[in-house]
């Protein structure tokens, strides 16, 4: 083994401390995608920390380690793809495209959730924090941090909205119209989960719906865009 360049020593120690933590790292990884996969094909009420740990290789004690809890490491699941998540939709909300682009960018990561499992497994949180009182407390910010992100997606298209001479009505407000996205969405997803058919084509056609009132908007605002420069030469 080579010296230490520094210390001459042998880094024996600290070799020995990396491995260990990326011991630790992989087998939290591991245990947090078996119970990922758990979640979304049986649900919470059947989850089983031994039926992880078998499913993960590790000795269940681990998963007390690394999670004091089984309401720990279900939180801890849905923090490791709700980050990902609220990234992607912060990106979208950012990006420069169209509000109906951003409608259909919406649609389009609806779908990819409904066949990751995820919009699976934060329904079964949202229903076990209900008799539940301490996951609870621990679901309830991670649901309003999701709401109070499309309300500063909505804010923002308002804004653009009134910048191209596109103003809406005083009842809609930004918080209104976040408010009838963010709980369309959920009763949609809920609904979505128990396979009703009749109501998805319904969810279709709402979506739809909206996306042509957006494609609307974003014709209004451009034509009035284009008509500004004229106005202003005029003047």
């Amino acid at each position: 083994m080579a010296l230490n360049p520094v210390s001459g020593r042998r880094p024996r120690k600290a070799t020995a401390l990396k491995l260990r933590e990326g011991d630790a790292t992989l087998t939290r990884e591991r245990i947090l995608d078996a119970a990922f996969r758990r979640l979304v094909t049986e649900g919470y009420a059947a989850l089983s920390v031994r039926e992880i740990a078998k499913d993960a290789g590790v000795n269940h004690a681990l998963i007390n380690y690394h999670f004091r809890s089984k309401d720990q490491l279900v939180i801890e699941v849905l923090d490791a793809a709700n980050e990902r998540l609220l990234a992607r939709q912060a990106s979208m909300y950012a990006s420069k495209e169209s509000l109906a682009q951003k409608w259909a960018s919406a649609r389009r990561f609806y779908e990819e959730d409904l066949k990751s499992g995820f919009v699976r497994l934060q329904a079964e949180l949202w229903a076990a924090s209900l008799a539940n009182e301490a996951l609870r407390e621990k679901f309830l910010p991670r649901l309003l941090a999701w709401k109070k992100l499309v309300l500063v997606g909505v804010r923002e298209a308002i804004a653009a909205l009134e910048a191209n001479g596109t103003p809406l009505p005083p009842p809609l407000t930004p918080e209104v119209i976040a408010c009838w996205i963010s709980e369309f969405w959920l009763g949609m997803e809920f609904t979505d989960l128990l396979g009703v058919a009749e109501e998805q084509a319904q969810h279709h056609a709402a979506l739809d719906g909206v996306q042509w009132l957006l494609e609307s908007l974003d014709a209004k605002a451009a034509r009035a865009s284009h008509a500004a420069p004229r106005s202003r030469r005029r003047a």
